[in-house]
């Protein structure tokens, strides 16, 4: 079995972050399999502690009995996805799930990007072990099964990600109004299959936002808010007429959405397997309820000089807008908006579905848009 050290071995560290924790390799696997076929009265794992969830590592501790405790060489932790719960077992065929490492003091960090992802739920189980002189391993019984589910990305996962979309926005171009293209039945007035319309449908109301995109965003199923784009024809300075949401486009001016009074954040960057990149923004009316959420978990941009969407007040003490060449905006603002205060009608293009978003996966290969942390 490959065995790798801890990066810090010694006893006197109480707590122990397990960067080069490894997978087993299959062959390592077969041989350990048959190495292990004797359960011995090793301390069972009992009462394991999760803690210090992130989206890519957590903590783990657990009680034992002292009897056996000093013959404990390694410890075997068991991690599956839990839609893929499986018995604990080294696995022949199948990609392993066992980490191995030397044991250390609890609680012990198990970090790795590469088999942790965000937002996931895990199941964990743990066996003690001890390294016979024939290399082969004695080893407890499985401890209790525990589920955990890992963290969305903190501030400083989504600054990485600004920092990708910010290579590539491109010049920024010119725009007067967002838009929003929906069914027909969406701007009708019975329209009681749109949970996002009120009674009376005279205004639009914030959503949910799906799971589209990286399945890390703390945006994703939380955020409430309203979807528009702003995206321009470079050839006519219009908004397009094509559309994979609908074929009728609500219309209204830029600054009844976005002015001083609105604060403007980072909400993700991702594609989904083609060429196109996206950037989700969210637009929060100062103090308002999307705002209060936004602050603390998403970075803020500064409305008049980003790299995505600006606002800035002209001599005259009139406002201008300008959005990024290069990438599809799509811009959320998390309070309702009344349809008097625009304009519907039809669109002359198509509807392009395979643009549309709506629970998108994002590409995990892509290395534009992925950070060294769990998609």
């Amino acid at each position: 079995m490959n065995m790798m050290e801890p990066l810090h071995s010694s006893m006197n560290h109480p707590t122990v972050e397990l960067k080069s924790l490894q997978l087993c390799d299959r062959e390592g696997t077969e041989s350990a399999d048959s190495g292990i076929g004797d359960v011995d009265d090793l301390p069972v794992p009992q009462q394991i502690q999760i803690s210090n969830i992130t989206c890519d590592s957590f903590k783990i501790s657990w009680d034992m009995d002292s009897r056996g405790r000093e013959r404990i060489t390694h410890y075997f932790i068991d991690l599956n996805k839990k839609e893929n719960k499986k018995e604990n077992k080294f696995k022949h065929k199948d990609v392993p799930t066992k980490l191995v490492a030397k044991a250390v003091p609890l609680p012990m960090t198990v970090r790795g990007h590469w088999f942790l992802s965000p937002r996931t739920e895990y199941t964990v189980a743990v066996q003690t072990a001890a390294k016979q002189p024939d290399g082969d391993y004695s080893v407890s019984q499985w401890s209790e099964i525990i589920e955990f589910c890992t963290a969305d990305y903190s501030t400083a996962h989504l600054n990485q990600l600004l920092q990708k979309a910010e290579a590539i926005a491109g010049r920024m171009l010119p725009f007067t109004v967002f838009y929003r293209n929906q069914q027909r039945e969406y701007f009708q007035q019975a329209s009681p299959s749109y949970r996002s319309r009120d009674a009376q449908c005279r205004r639009m109301l914030p959503a949910v936002k799906d799971n589209s995109g990286s399945h890390g965003s703390p945006i994703s199923s939380k955020l409430e808010g309203i979807f528009f784009s702003c995206n321009t024809e470079f050839n006519t300075g219009k908004p397009p007429q094509d559309s994979p949401y609908g074929p009728y486009r609500f219309q209204i001016q830029a600054d009844l959405l976005f002015n001083h009074n609105t604060n403007i954040y980072f909400g993700d960057f991702y594609c989904m397997y083609t060429s196109y990149h996206y950037v989700i923004l969210v637009l929060a009316p100062d103090g308002s309820k999307g705002d209060v959420f936004c602050k603390g978990r998403l970075p803020a941009l500064d409305r008049s000089n980003n790299c995505f969407l600006t606002c800035t007040e002209e001599d005259d003490g009139s406002l201008s807008f300008c959005h990024a060449q290069d990438v599809i905006l799509e811009v959320i603002y998390t309070e309702p908006v009344d349809l008097i205060l625009g304009t519907v009608s039809q669109i002359s293009g198509h509807q392009l579905m395979s643009l549309s978003t709506l629970n998108a996966k994002k590409d995990p290969s892509c290395k534009i848009c992925n950070i060294s942390v769990g998609r």
